[in-house]
């Protein structure tokens, strides 16, 4: 079991950077896969980033590759979103997600069996 709590979000205008975190609590954290999600109002929840559990292989959705970037640190326990040159369509909320079949390259949400409460990111234009 591992509880996963977001934080990092807020209002920023267009072009700012902000670093989401994403705190887990449990000792098999280094073994998960990790993964960011975001849904905006009225949209489904999409995939955005994930990393696997060395950090070596990380995946993106096309919408924010060479913005966004996702790291971890086993260490700490904690997964970041790095988001950088935000646009009014990146307002959603995100969500941090843990998938203990260490899949590799794991887009769908249905590969993650642990979730956050979200975290609110609202860029104005």
């Amino acid at each position: 079991q591992v509880q996963l709590v977001e934080s990092g979000g807020g209002l920023v205008q267009t072009g700012d950077s902000l670093r989401l975190s994403c705190a887990a609590s449990g000792r098999t954290f280094s073994s998960y896969t990790m993964g960011w999600f975001r849904q905006a109002p009225g949209k489904e929840r999409e995939f955005v980033a994930t990393i696997n559990w060395s950090g070596l292989n990380t995946y993106y959705a096309n919408s924010v590759k060479g913005r966004f970037t996702i790291s971890r640190d086993n260490a700490k326990n904690t997964v970041y979103l790095q988001m950088n040159t935000l646009k009014p369509e990146d307002t959603a909320v995100y969500y941090c997600a843990a998938d203990s079949r260490r899949s590799v390259g794991a887009t769908s949400q249905y590969e993650y069996n642990y979730w956050g409460q979200g975290t609110q990111v609202t860029v104005s234009s």
